[in-house]
């Protein structure tokens, strides 16, 4: 693996459950490199999932706590209830409490700002999205006007995917409803033109948490129901989002030393499905191989035939 430069950020995908390929991932790091992750990132960006692991990487756990958290609480957050299954007449699956309450547990009473104020400091970037003013939040802890906010509170917005989860006062939900899911660009962004950062200095670590298998197969789309269109939809919005996020990371931030790593999955895990957290951990077990051997994705080139742009 090659060496990390000066400045360290990682950004990290939202995928519910799936995080644990993450903090599988991050363990191998924290063993590889004989310390904890807190002291290994000084910068975090992350959404649903992604800013849970954040969070707590900015409140000091290591990965071997996180993903020892995320794998007893997955059938406790996820759990298979009557509501889980009549979610359409009850407007979401998964009450907010189980998590609420794993994230006091864990993260304590800890405000936004106090990430700021620690030692070393350390900026944690989460988006969220604001249903009433029909736009992206990105709380962070040296913006005065999220300072104040729980820690707990920025998360929960975060993860809150519509249909699994109510929103947070009735107007947050999951920063992935806009476009970014991944997080990376907006990692660079934060690192170059927030905290100043040398591209040339800085390494930014991206990690996924897993591309779904092909969809459709030939001569299907005109087959489908209306109904059905929605996977596929869905789909190619997401994927398109990531590759864009991908891209723009790759073409202006230059000198930057950008490492995307992701795996593809060998069936579509739902981002619910706590009983498939064996099948994620021999994933994030191929992520950090991805990791070791400097097996990046390359960057999508959406330039014509003949190089021009």
């Amino acid at each position: 693996m090659k060496p990390f430069r000066k400045n360290v950020a990682i950004a990290i995908d939202g995928g519910g459950i799936r995080g644990v390929v993450i903090t599988q991932a991050l363990s191998k790091l924290e063993d590889h490199l004989g310390k904890p992750v807190r002291q290994i990132f000084q910068l975090a960006a992350g959404t649903s999932t992604g800013s849970i692991i954040s969070a707590a990487i900015g409140a000091g756990l290591t990965a071997k706590q996180l993903h020892a958290l995320y794998i007893s609480l997955g059938d406790v957050i996820f759990q298979k209830t009557l509501r889980s299954k009549l979610w359409l007449i009850l407007k979401y699956r998964y009450p907010h409490e189980p998590l609420a309450e794993a994230l006091r547990k864990h993260l304590g009473d800890i405000k936004m700002g106090d990430f700021w104020t620690a030692t070393p400091p350390i900026d944690i970037v989460i988006p969220v999205f604001d249903l009433v003013e029909n736009r992206s939040r990105f709380v962070k802890p040296w913006k005065a006007e999220y300072a104040d906010w729980s820690v707990v509170k920025a998360v929960l917005a975060s993860s809150s995917v519509p249909t699994f989860f109510p929103a947070v006062d009735e107007r947050y939900v999951d920063g992935g409803v806009g476009s970014y899911a991944n997080p990376c660009y907006l990692a660079a962004y934060e690192a170059k033109f927030c905290q100043h950062w040398d591209p040339a200095e800085t390494t930014l670590i991206s990690f996924g948490t897993g591309h779904f298998p092909n969809g459709l197969k030939p001569g299907q789309a005109n087959k489908l129901w209306p109904w059905e269109w929605l996977d596929p939809v869905l789909g190619a919005f997401g994927q398109s989002s990531d590759t864009q996020q991908v891209h723009l990371v790759a073409t202006m931030f230059e000198g930057i030393d950008f490492r995307r790593f992701q795996v593809d999955l060998r069936e579509n895990i739902g981002m619910d499905r706590a009983d498939k957290i064996p099948d994620l951990i021999g994933y994030g077990d191929e992520l950090w191989q991805k990791v070791l051997n400097d097996e990046s994705e390359a960057a999508p080139d959406f330039r014509a035939v003949g190089g021009a742009s």
